[in-house]
């Protein structure tokens, strides 16, 4: 099992200071809209790589007015093995890391822990744009690959040095050649690792008896298909440096991929259900995405869900409660009142937050 059983946070956004210990059962936080519940999520979702459940700078996440910098220190149970994790901030410097006092990549952080998490602003997935479904696709990626981060900013980077030449209409082909061979390798690697999340996700929903509706899904193109290989891909992009031109920006690769889904048991696309559909539908990923990960690793990932309950009736809260006890993930839960948890009894420990003078405070009940 994989439980972070202890969390300390020093000036990390409303949060001034607290200091909790628990255990590997899930996690319930309750309190006033605007008291600090989501900080505490996005504090645990900084035990794994990236920027956070927020995509936030280090500097937004320091404490205002000081903006001292902030502190992350906690416990990642894995099995019977602990690590120690430190993660922070200085000056609105890059977030540092370290694994038992010894500083550590966040690739080798993803390589210990496993966090996966659905937000409010996840809602809109399916009717907002193909940017956000490919963010969340990358999430689940990740949660398989922790290599995944370094080929997304490798393809991030080159792509973008690639686009300032052909916005300042560059025709020198030796400019672009290594570039393009950045993009080729790294972009195969994100696409081979994206298409193996849907495959994980498929047979992870069809093998699981749920409350939740299964989601028929779908990576795709913009235009075509995606290039079958590395070498057709940098081929790819050589062929459409004269269209990249006109445009000023390059139009084939994995940026330009969609998550498209379904709701199976109706064959109605995602985003044409009703709200509470839509919902369901996501829970149902972020489960399958723990069982398939439980399946491949002995464990299943550290669950944030925020306002979980959130367009969710009473049966699907606790069918949801029960597949989470089921899983023995460690789930961290939010919403305003402890009566929306009740089904989860003495199988969750809980804690208020409460704000006081613009500093939340944190009681372990």
């Amino acid at each position: 099992m994989l439980a972070l059983t202890s969390l300390f946070m020093s000036h990390f956004r409303s949060h001034l200071r607290a200091d909790l210990h628990l255990d590997a059962r899930p996690v319930v936080i309750h309190g006033n809209n605007g008291a600090g519940k989501t900080n505490i999520l996005e504090a645990v979702s900084l035990f794994s790589p990236g920027r956070g459940l927020r995509r936030a700078s280090a500097a937004e996440m320091a404490r205002q007015p000081e903006s001292l910098g902030w502190k992350l220190r906690g416990v990642l149970q894995t099995g019977s093995q602990a690590y120690e994790v430190e993660t922070s901030s200085e000056g609105g410097n890059a977030r540092q890391v370290r694994i038992d006092n010894k500083a550590a990549s966040q690739v080798a952080l993803g390589r210990i822990a496993r966090v996966v998490w659905l937000v409010p602003a996840m809602d809109r997935l399916w009717i907002e744009g193909a940017e956000g479904r490919r963010r969340f696709l990358d999430r689940i990626a990740l949660s398989f690959d922790p290599d995944h981060a370094e080929a997304t900013l490798a393809y991030e980077k080159a792509m973008r040095e690639r686009n300032r030449l052909l916005k300042d209409n560059v025709r020198d082909a030796a400019w672009y050649r290594v570039l393009e061979g950045q993009m080729a390798e790294a972009g195969h690697r994100i696409h081979q690792a994206r298409g193996i999340a849907v495959t994980r996700l498929r047979a992870a929903q069809a093998e699981a008896e749920t409350a939740f509706p299964v989601a028929e899904l779908e990576l795709i193109q913009a235009e075509g298909e995606m290039p079958a290989s590395a070498a057709d891909l940098r081929a790819a992009l050589d062929a459409g440096r004269g269209r990249d031109l006109a445009v000023g920006r390059t139009l084939v690769g994995p940026h330009r991929s969609d998550l498209i889904g379904r709701y199976a048991a109706k064959g109605l696309p995602a985003k044409d259900c009703s709200t509470g559909e839509q919902k369901a539908l996501l829970v149902s990923l972020v489960l399958a995405n723990a069982r398939a990960l439980q399946a491949e690793e002995g464990a299943a990932p550290i669950l944030l869900l925020d306002e979980v309950a959130a367009h969710l009736d009473a049966g699907r809260r606790a069918a949801l409660y029960d597949e989470i006890c089921a899983l023995g993930t460690q789930a961290w839960m939010t919403g305003t009142g402890p009566e929306l948890f009740s089904e989860l009894g003495s199988r969750a420990q809980h804690l208020n937050v409460a704000d006081h003078d613009a500093t939340s405070e944190v009681t372990v009940l």
